[in-house]
């Protein structure tokens, strides 16, 4: 394996801290700049999830679920990123935004927002371990398939019925 340690050095301009030796996820959609799959994304669409009401509430509340589930998924392969490198997970799972915003389409437009800053920070993170470490650029590429996939749901949800082009905010 290559040497990571130019890429610890580099982590703390994504929003990873650097803790002795090691890199650890430290915040969530606020300063410094995002990390995803953390805790704090699945406090967001556990919340979003009981506060949907109407017609619709069964398949949106299972997406939502289905959301929220993954984000822990995503949160235990940093980890395991974050202890692979020789480090120590942070328990830290950044503030917690609550919108006071229940209406299903605000949501989604956080959702939205969400999965956009999460696919710029694993881009970030491409950029800085591209060429230098094999496993980090694999993992990086994967989640940003993954949160074009989310983001292109999203978009999907937000047209309304019989629209063809993207969601515009």
């Amino acid at each position: 394996m290559s040497d990571p340690e130019p890429i610890r050095r580099s982590l703390p301009k994504l929003g990873f801290c650097v803790q002795p030796s090691a890199i650890c996820s430290v915040a969530d959609y606020g300063p410094p700049p995002p990390t995803t799959g953390s805790p704090n994304t699945y406090v967001r669409y556990t919340h979003y999830a009981l506060m949907v009401y109407g017609y619709n509430r069964i398949p949106i509340v299972g997406w939502m679920k289905k959301n929220a589930e993954e984000s822990l998924t995503h949160a235990g392969r940093a980890g395991e990123m974050v202890t692979l490198l020789g480090g120590h997970p942070s328990l830290g799972i950044g503030p917690l935004l609550e919108s006071d915003t229940h209406d299903v389409g605000d949501m989604l437009r956080e959702s939205l927002e969400h999965e956009t800053q999460a696919r710029e920070a694993y881009g970030r993170l491409l950029e800085i371990v591209a060429g230098k470490h094999i496993l980090l650029e694999e993992y990086a590429r994967e989640l940003i398939v993954d949160e074009e996939l989310h983001a292109d749901e999203v978009n999907k949800m937000l047209r309304r019925p019989g629209e063809t082009g993207a969601f515009q905010f």
